[in-house]
């Protein structure tokens, strides 16, 4: 009778409807010595996980922070690099005579000004461009989630209806 109700408990584990409690039957079925030898092949796994079930993890797990990279900077980086090449191509301010022929200078100090605004917005424009193909990525991810939880609730019908 023992030997029958082993044999079934084993079948409603390999079908996974058994509950901890009868997993523990199985669990101490199969750590005694006297096993039915067409049922020894399921020893050692058992065994395994009876051995297995008081291990515990006792190490600390880092927790991994997602670096973002901050466009800003990249922006304040661009900007102290264009003021600086400024700087350098007229060291002494005004000393220089002013030629209104040269291609991309400006004899105005306003002129220049308005002119480095209209770059520096076009560069913002170019980066916010690529910043919001980004952030649409960051859209298919949170769909991608949104279906993984649908795969969970098929998943967990499946199991309830027994259906493969």
């Amino acid at each position: 009778m023992v030997l029958n109700n082993i044999e079934n408990l084993l079948e409603k584990y390999e079908n996974g409807e058994t509950s901890l409690k009868e997993e523990q039957v199985l669990k101490n079925y199969f750590s005694e010595d006297n096993v039915a030898p067409h049922l020894e092949h399921y020893k050692p796994m058992f065994v395994y996980f009876l051995g297995n079930q008081q291990e515990q993890f006792t190490k600390d797990l880092p927790l991994k922070t997602k670096k973002v990279f901050n466009y800003k900077w990249v922006s304040v980086a661009a900007v102290a690099v264009i003021m600086l090449g400024v700087y350098f191509t007229n060291p002494f301010g005004g000393s220089q005579k002013c030629e209104p022929n040269l291609v991309g200078t400006f004899c105005e100090p306003e002129e220049a000004f308005n002119e480095v605004s209209k770059q520096l917005a076009m560069i913002s424009n170019h980066f916010n461009k690529g910043t919001s193909t980004v952030n649409y990525l960051d859209e298919v991810n949170k769909g991608a989630s949104t279906l993984n939880y649908l795969n969970e609730i098929e998943n967990s019908t499946s199991i309830i209806f027994k259906t493969n």
